[in-house]
C-alpha cells in the first residue's frame, strides 16, 4: 500500500514538474542584453534627475522630458560618437617585452631601474625643488674669483646648516665620477655601526636631470628593498657643473633628512666612499672597480663581505 502511494505522489511530481517546466518554456523569452543593459542605466538616470529634467524642459518652454530628449538628440549622439572615438585612439599599454630590464634581474638580488639621464636630444623637464648653481651664487661674479676664494665662499654658504653637506671637487675628479656613473648608475655602500657587527648597507641611485646637474640620492637598502620607488631617501646631494670649463671647479651641496635614520657624519661618510669607488683612474684594475662592474652586471660571484672590507679601507 505503501509503495503504491509512493508510486503516485511520484507520477503527480512528475506531472507537476513537466507542466511546470512546458510553462516556463512557453513564457520564456529572448532579450538582447546589450539592450537590456543601456536602456536599463538610461530609464535609471532618468528617474534619478527627472526632477531636474523636467525643470530644464519647462525653461526650453517644452512640455515634457522625452520632447527635451527630441531636441538635444543629436548633441547626445555626437558627444556619443566623440567619446568612442577618443577611446578608440587611446595608445595602447607597453607590452612586457618592451619594458626594459636590467641584466642583473634575473641572478642579483641587488636588481634596480635604469637612472635618468639628460641627452642633447631630450631635454626632460627640470624637477621641482631642483635649483640650479645661480640660485645659490651670482654667476657673473664668481667667475671673477679665483678658485680659492670660491671654495671658501662656497663652504661658508653652507656652514650655517646643521644638516646640510658641501664639497668641491676638481673637475678631473669629478670627470671620472661622472664617466663611472654612467656606466654603474645603481651601487650599494656599507656604513660601519660602531658597537655592532657588520654593517648597514645603503642604496644610492644616479640621475642626470639637468644639463649642469647631477643628483645622488640615500636609500636604507632594506626600505627600497620593501617600497621600491616610494622609498622615502635619507640623503640628497647635487652638483653643479656651471663652473666645470672656466674655473676648474665643481661644487656640491646636500641634505640629511632629519629622522630617517641616518646622522651627518655618517652620511658623509656614504659620500666619501662615494667618491673612493667612482672617482677611480679609469684603466686601472682596483677592487672597488670590480665591485661596481660585478654589480651592475649582476655577477653572482659579488659578495657584499669583500665590498665591507673594501670600505674598511678607507677609515
Amino acid at each position: 500500500m505503501l509503495v503504491n502511494r509512493l508510486v503516485y505522489h511520484s507520477r503527480l511530481s512528475s506531472q507537476w514538474i513537466g507542466g511546470l517546466a512546458s510553462s516556463q518554456r512557453r513564457w520564456a523569452q529572448v532579450h538582447d542584453v546589450r539592450f537590456l543593459v543601456t536602456h536599463q542605466q538610461t530609464d535609471k538616470y532618468t528617474e534619478k534627475y527627472r526632477h531636474k529634467l523636467q525643470k530644464k524642459a519647462r525653461q526650453a518652454g517644452l512640455q515634457s522630458v522625452d520632447e527635451l530628449k527630441a531636441v538635444y538628440r543629436d548633441r547626445i549622439q555626437d558627444q556619443r560618437t566623440r567619446s568612442a572615438t577618443n577611446a578608440t585612439n587611446d595608445p595602447p599599454p607597453p607590452s612586457p617585452s618592451a619594458i626594459p630590464t636590467g641584466p642583473a634581474s634575473a641572478t642579483n638580488p641587488y636588481s634596480f631601474p635604469p637612472p635618468q639621464q639628460y641627452t642633447a636630444a631630450v631635454k626632460p623637464s627640470v624637477p621641482a625643488g631642483l635649483k640650479p648653481l645661480s640660485s645659490y651664487l651670482d654667476l657673473s661674479k664668481t667667475l671673477a674669483l679665483p678658485p680659492k676664494e670660491i671654495e671658501y665662499i662656497w663652504r661658508l654658504r653652507h656652514a650655517s646648516s646643521p644638516t646640510s653637506l658641501c664639497a668641491v671637487l676638481p673637475s678631473p675628479t669629478y670627470s671620472r665620477i661622472r664617466q663611472a656613473a654612467y656606466k654603474h648608475p645603481q651601487f650599494i655602500l656599507p656604513l660601519p655601526r660602531q658597537g655592532a657587527s657588520g654593517a648597514e648597507i645603503h642604496f644610492l641611485q644616479w640621475s642626470f636631470p639637468a644639463p649642469h646637474t647631477s643628483t645622488v640620492v640615500f636609500t636604507h637598502l632594506a626600505e627600497y628593498k620593501l617600497r621600491g620607488e616610494f622609498s622615502q631617501p635619507h640623503t640628497t646631494i647635487t652638483m653643479h657643473t656651471e663652473l666645470e670649463d672656466q674655473k676648474g671647479l665643481v661644487l656640491m651641496q646636500g641634505q640629511v633628512v632629519e629622522g630617517r635614520g641616518i646622522s651627518v657624519e655618517e652620511a658623509r661618510w656614504l659620500v666619501l666612499c662615494l667618491q673612493r669607488f667612482y672617482g677611480e683612474e679609469e684603466g686601472r684594475a682596483t677592487t672597488r672597480g670590480k665591485l661596481l662592474s660585478m654589480f651592475s652586471e649582476g655577477d653572482e660571484a659579488f659578495r657584499v663581505e669583500e665590498l665591507v672590507e673594501e670600505a674598511e679601507k678607507l677609515t
